[in-house]
């Protein structure tokens, strides 16, 4: 039989909140964490409104000469990857390393390093890069400096599909249990937020360019215009079940299907992804976990928040579910679109749902747009079998799905 694998630990450092707890009281709460950007002066760009973790202090999560060699975004990493395993209860460096692995997904690398240190090479008097620069905005950055801080030497890789990837890590991760490696470090974060990394997302057209943080960003709604970009994201310990219940450890959930397509097609000014392959990627994740449609207690959408890709996905979710959906629920109006980052954002907020027995209220949207009529949940309701579907569709036709099962609700009054 194939070992089955679970996450044992959370560690966001989001907009939301830097760590689960943080993060689950502002979904529940409904609080919008989108706001100016601060991390640069954006006066000259349309788009003024992102998501930013705020207060984070980088310094208290990792060594001097890690922040030195390293950009914004493993930051991030590293504060995400010491949250995971407190969370989980295990220790900072690997007790048995070849028993260990790391897979996260990257999307963009080290944008606000690199900028910096091509600046200082075109702009500046020594017209140089820093040592760094050849290592610190590069996409693996993150895995490897993981790998070396905490010992991980089993299998390590990262995968790169955009929005996509934030699910297909986690995917990644069920096989390398699957093979052998019992405890594997999962999931995304992101710092798109530098000139250059908004000048590279406003080539798309699909940003936001609405100034009023409580109106920039609309999934699914009437008056919807576009994306807002976000930093951060989420890590997990994904761990094999025997291990997990040898330690005592506490289980979120299983992760119990999975699977990713892609559209063969470029993202473009008219492009909406094919509703088609999106809709494979859920059922044979479906398939795969065992569950049927009807089994399903939420859906956690990719929420683009651009009009004809709204319509793509919603078309995309009757294809699977037919005319009755199960409830939609989103939260990155929230937060911002953090690329890969949200995707393992949504998978924390599935399994902190089914953790507390409570599927949470979607922010948004306030008037569906038509063809967009889903049944978005309102207000807070039980799930009935446990069972969540979280969707993301990377730029340039990357789909994937991934059902997450809980475990048996803690009874209530119980501590959490």
């Amino acid at each position: 039989m194939s070992a089955r694998a679970v996450v044992t630990g959370i560690g966001v450092v989001a907009p939301s909140g830097i760590g689960a707890v943080a993060h689950w009281r502002t979904v529940r709460a409904g609080t919008r964490r989108t706001g100016p950007i601060t991390l640069f002066d954006p006066a000259s760009y349309p788009t003024r409104v992102a998501g930013e973790v705020a207060g984070f202090d980088a310094a208290a999560y990792a060594e001097n000469r890690q922040l030195v060699q390293t950009d914004r975004w493993t930051h991030l990493g590293f504060a995400a990857t010491r949250l995971a395993l407190a969370d989980a209860g295990l220790p900072e460096r690997a007790a048995d390393p070849y028993g260990w692995a790391v897979t996260l997904a990257s999307s963009s690398g080290g944008n606000l390093f690199g900028q910096r240190e091509l600046q200082r090479l075109w702009g500046g008097p020594t017209r140089t890069v820093g040592a760094y620069q050849s290592i610190a905005w590069f996409y693996a950055a993150s895995v490897g400096q993981l790998s070396i801080h905490h010992q991980f030497k089993g299998p390590c890789g990262v995968l790169v599909a955009e929005t996509a990837g934030g699910l297909d890590s986690l995917a990644h991760a069920v096989r390398t249990v699957r093979r052998g490696t019992p405890v594997v470090i999962a999931g995304a974060t992101e710092c798109p937020l530098s000139p250059y990394a908004l000048a590279c997302q406003l080539r798309s057209g699909l940003l936001s360019d609405v100034s009023d943080p409580e109106a920039a960003y609309r999934p699914f709604d009437r008056r919807a215009g576009g994306y807002v970009p976000a930093e951060g994201g989420a890590v997990f310990v994904v761990e094999e079940l025997g291990h997990a219940l040898a330690r005592g450890a506490r289980i979120y959930g299983e992760i119990s299907g999975w699977a990713a397509t892609h559209d063969a097609a470029h993202t473009g000014p008219d492009a909406a992804g094919d509703p088609g392959q999106y809709a494979r990627a859920m059922r044979l994740a479906l398939d795969r976990a065992g569950f049927a449609a009807d089994e399903v207690d939420v859906v956690l959408p990719d929420a683009l928040g651009v009009p004809r890709y709204d319509r793509s996905e919603a078309m995309a979710l009757r294809a699977v579910f037919g005319d009755r959906p199960p409830p939609v629920s989103t939260q990155k109006p929230l937060t911002g679109r953090a690329h890969q980052g949200g995707a393992a954002l949504d998978v924390a907020t599935a399994l902190l749902a089914l953790w507390h027995d409570e599927l949470p209220a979607s922010a948004g949207p306030g008037e569906p747009a038509p063809g967009c009529e889903l049944d978005f949940l309102r207000t807070p309701r039980q799930p009935r079998h446990r069972v969540a579907l979280v969707g993301a569709r990377g730029f340039d036709g990357f789909n994937s799905a991934l059902v997450l099962r809980g475990a048996p609700p803690t009874p209530r009054g119980a501590a959490r």
